[in-house]
């Protein structure tokens, strides 16, 4: 059973539960700092990775769907690759519905095939944690709401690298809604002075199909689920419960009956995102609305620039 992350994690400082498992976290980093190895550069194809260092909910999804926009505009072949994971199949299908998506245990078999195929362009959504691949970008995307958390990496907080990796990476994006993220961006820049930053915003593209005078009970299974509800209140969305489950969580028929039971109970509409939605059977989607997402990103023409540069040297 999926469980949910633990609340300490999102402290702005750690607590003694965090500073018990502390030992455990650094015994984890020294692993994976073993890991690291040399790393394979492809000079046929642009590669550019959109990942994050604090586990889930950070829109790198969603970022890297829009890069995949810009490429389009500019009538460059570009892909997708994601690792694959059976319980990251919401994010597979959301993909899939802007390009192609190669799926494999290996990104290194997807990116070979994605050569073979022809493709310019690969974008990753996720892999700044694999070794083998030496990115031409590397985006590491952080949620403004919930930041680095305790700064303590796993299992003694969010993060899956300690900060100083953040030296690796050239750009970063701060993603959500209209919180201040200027301690944040200090933070990351104490790691990477010369790291190059971008702000990006939700944008709610189907609200004029939903009925504001309803109410609704809203459930989500993905890692910014605060996010998400501050978008949809902005929205002035009439929220009379929302129930907050794992990350990338299966739905069971228990579930959801006790959900549609409740909706009965209050005359309440369910609403969910898509990720989740997409996670359902036909069946089941029937009495559930979802809000389609995009990140609308501060500084376009600028990230474009930097995705034209980086295609012609290749």
């Amino acid at each position: 059973m999926k469980l949910k992350k633990p609340k300490f994690w999102d402290y702005k400082k750690p607590n003694i539960y965090a500073k018990l498992l502390f030992p455990f976290a650094k015994i984890i980093e020294i692993f994976d700092y073993k890991k690291v190895k040399s790393k394979k550069n492809f000079s046929q194809i642009l590669t550019i990775c959109v990942g994050n260092i604090y586990i889930g909910g950070t829109g790198k999804t969603s970022i890297s769907i829009e890069i995949k926009k810009i490429l389009d505009e500019l009538n460059i072949k570009t892909c997708f690759i994601k690792k694959e994971y059976s319980k990251q199949k919401d994010e597979q299908k959301l993909l899939s519905n802007f390009g192609k998506v190669y799926t494999n245990k290996s990104r290194l078999d997807s990116i070979n095939q994605a050569i073979q195929d022809g493709y310019s362009v690969a974008i990753f959504d996720d892999g700044l944690q694999d070794y083998n691949i030496d990115y031409n970008i590397s985006i590491v995307c952080f949620n403004k709401k919930n930041g680095i958390g305790n700064g303590y990496t796993l299992p003694a907080g969010p993060l899956r690298q300690n900060l100083k990796s953040l030296k690796n990476y050239q750009y970063v994006f701060f993603n959500g809604n209209n919180e201040n993220f200027s301690e944040l961006e200090n933070k990351i820049k104490l790691h990477n002075k010369d790291i190059k930053s971008y702000e990006s915003k939700y944008l709610p593209l189907n609200v004029d199909e939903l009925d504001l005078d309803k109410k609704y009970i809203v459930f989500s299974g993905i890692g910014n689920h605060g996010t998400f509800i501050d978008m949809l209140k902005s929205q002035n969305f009439k929220i009379i419960e929302e129930i907050e489950y794992p990350d990338h969580y299966n739905y069971t028929n228990n579930d959801l009956n006790k959900l549609e039971i409740l909706s009965k109970e209050n005359n309440a509409t369910l609403l969910t995102t898509e990720k989740d939605f997409l996670r359902l059977n036909k069946n089941d989607q029937k009495n559930i609305k979802f809000i389609k997402v995009e990140l609308k990103i501060n500084k376009i023409n600028d990230l474009k620039d930097i995705l034209i540069s980086n295609y012609e040297k290749i």
